[in-house]
This record gives structure tokens, sequence and C-alpha cells, in this order.
């Protein structure tokens, strides 16, 4: 395969790993990560916090970056766009997979989709929990605009 696509965490049931490869197949380079809904990522209301769904995002990002081997992009990609869809709830001890694609990388902006599914648990169904997108955009260390992005930023997502 020519796309960068790490192997998918194992441990997901065999239908959501098949979703997260046809997911992760659609983008430049993408990777995913599992986590487990945890007591400090529920609310009030017994499920998930809406917070953690960015977290287990960031920390999706932050692995397909530094298995990139560009640890540079974490002081210069500020966010300048975030939407989710939130489309079922994540309930503690529920295993998640979260995936993260590149959908495009402009000259200083980079496009990104994610999604997050929860596993069957507690006789629940597999779900897709949430969805969205979001935009980075390099900004230099020292300066307050954008600039192209590196060389080797690019030069790594079209391995």
């Amino acid at each position: 395969m020519d796309k960068n696509v790490p192997d998918v965490d194992r441990g997901a049931d065999g239908a959501i790993d098949a979703l997260v490869w046809e997911f992760l197949a659609g983008g430049l380079a993408g990777n995913s990560l599992q986590r487990t809904i945890e007591w400090v990522d529920t609310d009030a209301a017994g499920h998930q916090h809406n917070s953690v769904i960015l977290r287990f995002v960031e920390a999706a990002e932050a692995k397909l970056f530094r298995e990139l081997g560009q640890n540079s992009y974490f002081a210069i990609a500020p966010r300048v766009r975030h939407e989710t869809d939130y489309r079922a709830k994540l309930y503690f001890g529920q295993a998640v997979t979260t995936a993260v694609v590149v959908q495009r990388i402009g000259t200083s902006s980079m496009d990104f989709a994610f999604r997050v599914w929860g596993h069957p648990h507690d006789g629940r169904d597999a779900v897709l929990a949430a969805e969205g997108r979001f935009v980075t955009v390099c900004v230099p260390q020292g300066s307050e605009s954008s600039a192209p992005w590196p060389e080797e930023i690019h030069a790594a997502l079209r391995k």
C-alpha cells in the first residue's frame, strides 16, 4: 500500500477494524489508537464528557506525527477550526478506537477528519460515537502569522 497507514491497534472487534482501515485508507496519512473510557472521562449523566473525544483525537494526531518522525509539527500547528458531531454515548469501562486522517495539505493549512468508535460494551453494540473535522495552520514559533509547511512535513505525508 502506498499510503502511510500504520497497523490498526488490535483488540478491537473485526467490524471496527474494517471500518478503521477503510477510513484510514481514504486520507493522505492516518493513524488510530485504542483507549478505555475512564471514570474521569464521564460526566454527571453517566456517559463520556464531550472533551474526551477531543483528547482522544489529539492523542491519535500526536501518534501520527510522532510515528512520521515529525515532532516539529507540535510547536507550529495551532487549530483554527474544529467541528464534532456526537452520534452515540460512550460509557465507563468501554473500549474506544479513534482514527485520524490528513485529508489535505495546503501551503499553510492542513485538513483532518476523525472518527471515534465505541466497542461492544455491557450488552451494547459497537457504535460510531463521534466524527468530525479540524484544520491546523502552520505558524512558525515566534511568528503571529501563517507560513508554508516545512518540506519535511510535506515529504513525510507523501511517503
